[in-house]
């Protein structure tokens, strides 16, 4: 009698060369982001198609732009620009300060001074300010020092006494002060009133609680408006070339008016404003990192440790990929 060969119940085995080997990790396909890689195409191919149309753009003239571009009275133009926002800006943020503190006074007075100082010069056009400074003597022909409605131990006519690089300084100073008094305010307003509190305890004055604890809390939020108001009295400072001051516009423009080439010479003085809001820009991050110490416990990292952070990580994404298909290899000749 011929009996049927019993049917396993288990499952077939898989082959060996079938089977991943024992000690493969699972392989993590991360998710495709096809509209992200599209949008990314796209906007560097209108940015190339850009940087194409200046390069080979003849209209620019680039030989022109190198010849003139570290020229004496370039130069010079520049450094009066930079002196000019370097001056403005310390004496704009001190007397901004002091605006600041007689707008947090307790005294009625001074605080509404203040905000009368901030409204009229906030509500002015720069423009308008200094054209007004520049012709400030036509209302007062000469300054005096002397007693009030008495006699005057000096005199000396506006005309000899305000130039125009002294207007500029003048009308900047002004101007910026009032910007400069609510960025101090609100960097101090934003510091808890329990710091205040807690220095009044231990008996500190209000001068030396401002000094040493106020201050010091709010530059993390004077800091980057701070930077953005350099940056933006750098640029600003061209506007007194319509003063015939010799900033850097102004050199440009006298070049320009006497060779005609407009447009490379604009170029020079692009590239230099360029040049110099980047070095800010540069500074302005590191001190801003410098004054958030004692507010995060991670500090943001630099650029050189950013870049060296995602070579890192695209080596270590490349190694994981060899890693992988060498052990896909390996399990597929078993």
């Amino acid at each position: 009698m011929v009996t049927s060969p019993e049917v396993s119940s288990r499952p077939a085995a898989k082959s060996p060369a079938a089977s991943p080997p024992p000690d493969a990790d699972p392989r993590i396909v991360p998710r495709r982001h096809t509209g992200r890689w599209l949008t990314a195409g796209l906007a560097l191919l209108l940015f190339a198609m850009v940087v194409n149309s200046v390069v080979r753009n003849d209209a620019f003239q680039w030989g022109v732009v190198g010849r003139y571009f570290t020229t004496t009275a370039v130069l010079d133009g520049l450094l009066l620009s930079l002196w000019l926002t370097a001056l403005v800006m310390v004496l704009g943020f001190l007397l901004g300060t002091v605006l600041a503190v007689m707008r947090l006074s307790a005294n009625p007075v001074l605080r509404t001074l203040s905000w009368g100082y901030v409204w009229i010069f906030r509500s002015t056009p720069l423009l308008v300010q200094l054209l007004f400074w520049f012709n400030i003597g036509a209302l007062y022909p000469t300054l005096g020092l002397g007693i009030p409605f008495g006699p005057q131990f000096l005199t000396v006519k506006t005309v000899d006494l305000l130039g125009p690089t002294l207007t500029a300084v003048i009308g900047l100073t002004l101007h910026e002060s009032a910007y400069a008094a609510e960025v101090v305010r609100g960097g101090i307003l934003s510091v808890d009133g329990g710091q205040t509190e807690a220095a009044q305890a231990l008996g500190l004055s209000r001068g030396r609680t401002l000094r040493r604890i106020v201050v010091p809390q709010a530059m993390r939020s004077i800091v980057p408006t701070a930077g953005n108001m350099l940056i933006g009295t750098l640029k600003g400072t061209s506007i007194v070339s319509v003063l015939a001051v010799h900033d850097l516009l102004y050199s440009v423009q006298l070049i320009y008016n006497q060779t005609y080439q407009i447009i490379p010479l604009l170029m020079v003085a692009t590239l230099w404003y360029i040049a110099v809001t980047t070095v800010l820009s540069v500074g302005q991050f590191y001190v801003e990192r410098y004054y958030a110490r004692g507010n995060s416990r991670a500090l943001p990292p630099t650029p050189l440790r950013r870049a060296r952070d995602q070579v890192r990580l695209l080596r270590r994404r490349l190694g994981a990929a060899t890693a992988s298909d060498a052990r896909l290899a390996i399990g597929g000749d078993r």
